[in-house]
């Protein structure tokens, strides 16, 4: 099965991978070498040795070197009358040949702090010419890259034939985008990387606000439509000869994206899959169902799916139903290996510990989603209920039945299992979906997307529910107030307050809260105790897990609070005390009784009596539950 994005899925097969770094990334605005920039590209490429990938570079940044260089070799060799007349532009050529030297000097430096070895390889548009030149090149980089050694590739602009570097567009290739997609070819690399100073190719000119990321560049979509800026600031070309380059190695075989070298570890986010930047493919123009439909066409196909759904009889959605069941526990294995990736990615992102908890997809948990849709399967039919009938005159008589709402954008946290049952709550109920889930789930969400989606009937159609894989496509699907009839967003207040106030679509929405446990002095203790340890134990990360417990005062003084206590602890619960609680008891005191910890850990605090109890909660959270 797919592990990320299907427009991405070719990642899985890459193994030599080419990357191009433009002029605008080595070098500052004022010209001299970005050092942060070329340290982190560094990093990058060393971490993709060590896991294996064979990974070659080709840098542009000689040129603007070296002028930068005579520039002040000049400024020091000219007297004040010099520095007073016309100055001569300096020489490319000479500009390249002084670069060259100092560029791959601070490559060397840099590689070698990171105990990488690196390696130089000059070359012109004649030396393609020559087949001999070829087929050396090839022996030459396959054993650098045995030995795993970063080729480092430069067109030689100092003994170059051409004009000049930044005139000439002649030949073979015309500049370092065009070469790193020849050798991309002739290399046989498995995805091309060129790294620009934007996020990737865009609608239109990156400052203009109008102007949109394109995720997935269709030749026959956006060849007439889009509107190239500026040049680049210092290179040859800018996007103009990226999109070329770029389309020269997609349409013969290799992929290529386009993105930002000024962000953090772009590199090996498009290996890992994820959306980023612009991917060129040869088959990209089979995606466009997949990776480029619109905001407003996914909710359309959406609302004519459901309404198909909603045709069929109560026994065919159960049977829906019975099949996404099976095909749960038929794609069990692969679920979760998807789910491991996402688990170890934000790991590694330096993720909280409660929302990897809330991410992973524990064992068992497929089985039990599987079973939960069988028992929504085999509930009563929730749709065509009369749920109130009034004689309005005589032998006039309205009902209220219950009906489907029609197509709901649901936003959900990092929970892969609440696709799941959003999902089989749709289907039982005749809605249409479009699920965003959190970025941290995105290959759960995929996978989890395609095996529910593959056992609806093609006579309802897979696009009944439309899985969103990027933020940027929120705003335009608040617009469409006329094909989505609800939005539900599972989040922060903030996110909550900022839907509601983005659409006239009705929003469904629920403010932070915390949930609280009282523990009254007339309770059955032993109850108690068992009510409490689950409240908080059982799933700690969940958003209706115990938080704050409250004791009545009489059982701070007859040891009920000390036995409730001692239960929390021996199941690990990190305690947290209000302002009397912390100091009858010893322990830490809580910075606010507003806080949802979502792990092991709670606070404690003794009340008077119910009253005050209520009091509490109207001021710190939303839901009581009274022991």
């Amino acid at each position: 099965m797919e592990t990320v994005d299907p427009t991405r899925a070719f990642v899985k097969n890459v193994k030599r991978v080419i990357v191009k770094v433009g002029t605008a990334v080595v070098t500052r605005a004022d010209g001299r070498l970005a050092l942060g920039r070329l340290g982190a590209l560094c990093e990058q490429i060393q971490e993709l040795n060590l896991q294996g990938y064979e990974v070659i570079l080709v840098t542009s940044g000689a040129v603007g070197v070296g002028r930068q260089r005579l520039r002040y070799r000049k400024l020091l060799n000219s007297s004040f009358l010099d520095l007073q007349k016309p100055q001569n532009e300096l020489d490319g050529k000479a500009c390249a040949a002084v670069g060259q030297n100092g560029l791959m000097a601070l490559y060397d430096s840099l590689f070698s702090q990171l105990d990488v070895t690196s390696a130089q390889l000059l070359v012109t548009d004649n030396d393609f010419r020559d087949p001999d030149f070829r087929s050396q090149l090839n022996d030459t980089v396959n054993s650098l890259l045995s030995l795993k050694v970063i080729p480092i590739f430069n067109e030689n602009d100092a003994i170059s034939t051409r004009k000049a570097p930044y005139e000439d567009s002649s030949g073979i290739f015309w500049d370092n985008d065009s070469l790193a997609a020849l050798l991309a070819l002739e290399l046989k690399a498995d995805l091309l990387v060129l790294l620009s100073d934007v996020e990737g190719l865009y609608s239109g000119p990156p400052r203009d606000p109008d102007s949109k990321l394109i995720h997935t560049y269709i030749k026959e979509k956006h060849e007439r439509v889009i509107t190239f800026g500026d040049k680049s600031r210092v290179g040859r070309g800018g996007m103009t000869a990226k999109v070329k380059a770029a389309m020269y190695a997609a349409y013969a075989g290799i992929p290529v994206v386009i993105t930002s070298g000024y962000a953090v570890n772009n590199i090996i986010k498009v290996l890992h899959g994820e959306c980023i930047g612009t991917l060129f493919h040869r088959d990209a123009n089979k995606w466009a169902s997949i990776g480029e439909i619109g905001a407003r066409e996914m909710a359309v196909a959406a609302r004519e799916c459901s309404r198909r759904l909603q045709a069929l009889s109560s026994q065919e959605r159960s049977k829906i139903l019975q099949d996404i069941a099976d095909a749960l526990e038929a794609n069990e294995k692969a679920i979760l290996a998807e789910n491991e990736a996402d688990i170890v990615a934000a790991q590694q992102a330096g993720y909280e510990k409660s929302l990897i908890s809330r991410l992973a997809l524990k064992q068992g948990k497929i089985s039990n989603l599987a079973n939960s849709a069988r028992v929504l399967a085999n509930m009563d039919e929730p749709l065509g209920r009369i749920l109130k009938r009034t004689e309005v005159a005589d032998g006039f008589i309205l009902e209220k039945s219950s009906s489907p709402l029609g197509v709901l954008l649901i936003i959900f946290e990092s929970r892969p299992d609440a696709l799941v049952q959003i999902a089989c709550l749709a289907v039982r109920s005749g809605n249409g979906l479009l699920l965003k889930g959190g970025k941290e789930a995105k290959r759960s969400n995929a996978i989890l997307h395609k095996v529910i989606t593959s056992a609806i009937p093609v006579t309802v159609g897979e696009r009944l529910i439309g899985l969103v894989t990027s933020r940027e496509e929120i705003p335009e699907l608040l617009k469409h107030d006329d094909v989505i009839d609800l939005v539900i967003p599972r989040g922060s207040n903030k996110l909550v307050s900022q839907i509601k106030a983005s659409t006239k679509i009705p929003v469904l929405g629920h403010a932070d809260g915390i949930c609280h446990v009282y523990v009254d002095k007339s309770a059955d203790m032993d109850m108690a105790k068992r009510i409490v340890v689950d409240a908080k134990t059982d799933y700690p990360a969940a958003c209706n897990a115990m938080e704050t417990l409250l004791v009545h005062k009489d059982l701070a003084q007859n040891g009920g609070l000390n036995d409730l206590i001692m239960e929390l602890q021996t199941k690990g619960v990190i305690l947290y005390g209000g302002p009397k609680a912390s100091s009858l008891l010893k322990i830490p005191e809580a910075q606010t009784f507003h806080h949802e910890y979502s792990s092991l850990a709670c606070t404690v605090e003794v009340v008077e009596d119910v009253y005050a109890v209520i009091d509490h909660i109207h001021q710190h959270g939303r839901h009581v539950m009274l022991v």
